[in-house]
């Protein structure tokens, strides 16, 4: 269960390409930004959510 812990991290990865991706469609007007801007919303969101859901599973093993 020690891979719980990396993928949370690819959560990060997805985020930042999704802001740069945000970035570089900002002034083009036929783009859509926003829909970017909100998938990395999700994933910095998701990343949080997994840590936090890892260390409450990490807690419940260890007083086992």
């Amino acid at each position: 269960m020690k891979y719980l812990k990396f993928t949370s991290y690819a959560y990060l990865i997805i985020a930042l390409i999704c802001i740069y991706d945000g970035i570089t469609k900002w002034n083009d007007e036929t783009a859509q930004p926003w829909l970017s801007f909100g998938i990395a919303a999700m994933a910095v969101f998701m990343f949080f959510f997994r840590a936090k859901y890892s260390k409450r599973f990490e807690d419940r093993n260890s007083n086992q």
